[in-house]
């Protein structure tokens, strides 16, 4: 079980040894109590623990509104040493946490060693509201997690090391779980708004986009700033709307393309809403391009159901077989529901699947200009195997005007 801590004993002046009291645990709906050192900020919070296997990009994944209402195990043991920065932060509110709900380490937070960094990792949990804990056996969690699926879980932290143990088992069996719940309203935009950004580049920063390209509207689920980046990139005149947009106000813009966000939560309830407005949208023919929740309303939308995944799948280093280049692409993932293949209509042909566990991850329509991805092709953090996927979107509102 994995309950064993990384505690590091230390010797006091008055000689023998101590060991560090505990200040934080993780409590799993089954029961198990896992000890550790609390980090980031004070309090308590309940969630779906996911493992993430990326080296980098932290403060892109426990910012990436898709990991609204989880807790995200790091794999990788050294987090935090690169520290942080208020470029890297994925949420469009910069002033809102809309992410992660707690992060568990295996090492202590080392001091910041980077010339990006502006504030320590810890400080920067604390002013996001962001409960962490470190020194416990992240492996032997993530083996559990592997054999029993994600489990929910309440995370806490007190400096005091003063718990209700038992009230704390009680919240974490009674939390429903991410199935039937809806939380692309916890992260989506509150109006509409413009974006020009593009993409970093180390000797200037980030870019600004003349606009004078195609005219998309992002229907926002929880979008993340590098995906709006590289269409601002791409030359795209971008409008972010919120999630609950009718199809009528998005159409009053005249948009050369719908792109459907990244999100978190149950696309199945997420979609009593957005699969009608979607529907619309490809009756009138507009090009549509959708990444991962983007991904499950498109599939929701042509007939196609969503299940929920036993592990899901979070990480920078996935392979991804793409069917229309016959290449296997290495991608970045964050997902914990997916399309279910065996029910994809007739005229919607699978382009991506995972070499993992072979669930799908990209839809093409044969009869609308339309498609969706499960992965991450902005590769924040990951590689930019499939960058080329914005390319595809501009090629088909291009060919959609002609």
């Amino acid at each position: 079980m994995p309950a064993v801590q990384d505690k590091v004993a230390t010797a006091p002046a008055s000689g023998g040894w101590t060991v560090p009291k505990c200040t934080a645990i993780v409590v799993l709906s089954d029961g198990t109590v896992l000890e550790g050192f609390g980090l980031g900020a004070v309090g308590t919070a309940v969630g779906e623990i996911c493992f993430n296997t990326a080296m980098t990009g932290y403060e892109e994944i426990l910012t990436d509104p898709s990991y609204a209402g989880q807790i995200v195990t790091f794999t990788f043991p050294h987090i935090g040493n690169v520290g942080t920065n208020e470029e890297d932060i994925e949420t469009l509110d910069m002033s809102r946490t809309r992410g992660a709900r707690g992060l568990i380490v295996q090492s202590h937070i080392t001091n910041p060693s980077n010339y990006r960094h502006t504030k320590h990792l810890d400080s920067w949990l604390k002013e996001r509201h962001i409960i962490g804990l470190s020194g416990i056996d992240t492996r032997a969690l993530t083996t559990l997690i592997r054999d029993k699926g994600m489990p929910n879980a309440v995370i806490s932290h007190h400096p005091d090391g003063k718990f209700d143990i038992e009230a704390l088992k009680a919240q974490a069996a009674g939390w429903p779980g991410l199935e039937g719940m809806d939380l692309v309203p916890d992260v989506t935009s509150a109006h509409v708004q413009e974006w020009n950004q593009t993409t970093w580049v180390a000797a200037t920063g980030y870019g600004v986009s003349g606009g004078q390209g195609h005219h998309v509207v992002a229907l926002d689920f929880g979008a993340k700033r590098n995906i709006l980046r590289l269409l601002a990139e791409a030359g795209c005149k971008v409008t972010v709307m919120p999630s609950t947009t009718s199809a009528a106000d998005i159409l009053s813009l005249n948009p050369d393309g719908v792109f459907l966000s990244n999100g978190p939560g149950d696309p199945a309830e997420t979609g009593k809403y957005a699969v009608p407005t979607i529907k619309t949208l490809l009756e009138k023919r507009v090009p549509v391009f959708g990444i991962c929740l983007g991904h499950q309303m498109l599939g929701l939308a042509v007939g196609a159901a969503t299940l929920k995944m036993h592990q899901g799948h979070h990480g920078a280093n996935h392979p991804v077989m793409d069917f229309t280049t016959n290449k296997v692409e290495i991608v970045s993932m964050n997902h914990g529901f997916a399309v279910d293949s065996a029910t994809l209509p007739a005229n919607v042909t699978e382009t991506h699947r995972s070499l993992f566990d072979g669930t799908n991850c990209g839809l093409s329509l044969t009869d609308r200009p339309a498609f969706s991805v499960q992965h991450h092709p902005e590769a924040s953090p990951g590689p930019q195997d499939s960058h080329y996927l914005f390319k595809r979107f501009v090629d088909l509102m291009t060919a959609n005007k002609a």
